[in-house]
């Protein structure tokens, strides 16, 4: 503690950072922010825009980048983007937006971006999907794991999925997006060996639709997978990214064994 307060005295540290590491968080006029998510979870905390003004996003952001290094953002419409582009305009953070998945990324200049030896593998069934799976992929590569997206391999024509089974069963973890009946990642679970998250959506329709039949076909599928909440793209990413680390620290292990 007393290297911090000197720390701030000398004005080497500010205030915000200060009591980000001294309480694990930091406390804004716009919420407080989760900086010790990252160390205590091994994945970053997120900012959820959706419900927020874009000022209060801007303020969420330069704090995350203050204290954790960089800001990650969800659920952002065009307004919020712009406004974190703009903020971050002419400082020597780097901003990355991804307007379909509705996703920013900001990064400090001293950051230090992890790197995980593991592969995540993102299957989507239809186009219309992506906007999960690429708040999915946000969470994969922010904990620095290798991330594929294979889009529309929908089993209404089953020669798309067996045409990349090559590529997704070099994974170390699925994410399997579909809408519909969900069909998708009950047989992708059929055909590798790795842990598969599935994810409904709601692009579905009709009866059962708006996600409601993809979740209930996930969850009373006859393969061994895992199930999240429908349109949630962040926890899919984020359960992966935690088995990633885990893969990463058992094949860091091995290697050093000499297995």
């Amino acid at each position: 503690m007393k290297e911090t307060l000197e720390a701030v005295a000398a004005g080497e540290l500010s205030v915000s950072a200060a009591e980000a590491r001294l309480s694990g968080y930091a406390t804004t006029t716009s919420g407080r922010f989760d900086a010790a998510r990252e160390t205590r979870r091994g994945i970053p905390e997120a900012i959820l825009a959706e419900g927020k003004r874009p000022e209060e996003v801007v303020d969420l952001c330069e704090t995350a980048v203050e204290t954790a290094g960089r800001a990650l953002v969800t659920r952002a419409d065009g307004d919020s983007s712009e406004a974190v582009e703009t903020a971050f305009k002419h400082t020597e953070a780097t901003v990355s937006v991804d307007d379909r998945a509705g996703t920013i990324i900001v990064t400090g200049e001293a950051f230090d971006q992890p790197e995980l030896t593991a592969k995540v593998c993102i299957v989507t069934g239809g186009t219309a999907d992506y906007p999960v799976a690429g708040e999915a992929r946000a969470l994969v590569k922010a904990a620095g794991a290798d991330c594929t997206i294979i889009q529309d391999i929908g089993v209404a024509n089953i020669d798309r999925l067996f045409d990349q089974l090559e590529t997704i069963r070099e994974a170390d973890v699925v994410i399997a997006v579909a809408g519909r009946e969900g069909a998708l990642p009950t047989v992708v679970a059929g055909q590798v060996d790795c842990p598969v998250i599935g994810v409904p959506v709601s692009t579905g329709y009709g009866h059962g639709g708006e996600g409601e039949a993809a979740l209930a076909g996930l969850l009373q599928s006859c393969t061994a997978l895992s199930v999240v909440n429908i349109d949630a793209g962040f926890t899919a990413g984020a359960q992966a990214a935690l088995i990633a680390r885990q893969v990463d620290a058992v094949k860091n292990r091995d290697q050093q064994s000499g297995n």
